[in-house]
């Protein structure tokens, strides 16, 4: 099939329009339920995994419950951008779509926008059952330093209980979460419009989100300038420090489940590097699609 023509006129509603339709497609595929059911439920048994820990209960309870909202935010991303285009081929619903006056821009940033939806709502849900569950088990610790705690060491001991748990210092950690969610997500769809299958969309989508939390590493090699170092070393760490993102930047879960406070230039840092890897990606994504035969 020729490509579609392309609209000057760039519609928001068409945008709109798509990205809600994704949205619904995306709600009634059984891997959704899937993944936040699994996801849902290890946050809701990691309560009683803390009794077979000698840490801090809530600690380690912040530590399972953002630790699995990464994991699970990731793949959930994963599986439903990688299907995107080659179900809507497969059903020839993309030739529909592209027969109508919408632009391939449109198309991509509609069904992008559909999975942003997707993934902002199951981390919204993930997070009110985290909340839940860790409020549930600060009361738990409360109850029990009552019944066990001295008087006159009481007011320390519950001060350092609600301390440990669910604070406004969590927000920035899982916005980052999501942020990252939403930056792999990205970067599938733009595999996706030069794979010919979603088997080796999802392969090299794994890879490269192994290879984005060592790039670090890759980045130190091709910095550092030593002697030892090859040219082939250096040229392909310093292709790895600038393709891929590092993806090791978004993994503040242990600071923050300790009490530790993300400084606000660092959340923004780190928030804008994802931001810019985000329309990048995109970006690449339209022009591989643009110039792609259907």
């Amino acid at each position: 099939m020729s490509a579609a023509p392309q609209h000057s006129v760039f519609s928001l509603r068409r945008v709109s329009a798509l990205a809600h339709n994704t949205l619904l497609e995306l709600v009634r595929l059984k891997v959704f339920y899937f993944l936040l059911l699994f996801a849902l439920l290890v946050i809701g048994c990691s309560i009683f995994t803390v009794k077979f820990s000698f840490q801090n209960p809530l600690q380690v309870l912040k530590d399972v419950g953002l630790g699995s909202m990464s994991i699970f935010s990731w793949l959930l991303g994963l599986l439903c951008t990688a299907n995107l285009l080659p179900k809507d081929q497969e059903d020839r619903t993309l030739y529909t779509i592209l027969a109508k006056p919408v632009s391939r821009f449109e198309y991509l940033l509609g069904k992008l926008s559909g999975v942003f939806l997707l993934l902002t709502l199951s981390t919204l849900m993930m997070s009110a059952v985290f909340a839940g569950v860790l409020g549930l088990r600060e009361q738990q610790e409360i109850a029990e330093i009552t019944q066990t705690t001295a008087p006159e060491q009481l007011p320390k001991a519950l001060e350092a209980v609600r301390a440990a748990a669910f604070q406004l210092n969590l927000i920035p950690g899982i916005l980052l979460i999501l942020l990252k969610a939403l930056l792999c997500s990205t970067l599938t769809l733009l595999l996706s419009t030069v794979a010919t299958s979603s088997v080796f969309t999802i392969l090299t989508s794994v890879v490269i989100y192994l290879i984005g939390h060592v790039q670090s590493i890759a980045r130190e090699a091709w910095l550092s300038g030593t002697g030892q170092i090859s040219a082939v070393t250096k040229v392909l760490s310093a292709a790895v420090a600038l393709v891929f993102p590092d993806l090791q930047l978004f993994n503040v879960v242990d600071e923050i489940a300790v009490g530790t406070a993300l400084p606000l230039p660092l959340f923004l840092q780190i928030a804008g590097f994802g931001a810019f890897y985000i329309l990048v990606y995109f970006l690449l994504a339209q022009v591989f699609f643009s110039s792609r035969e259907l």
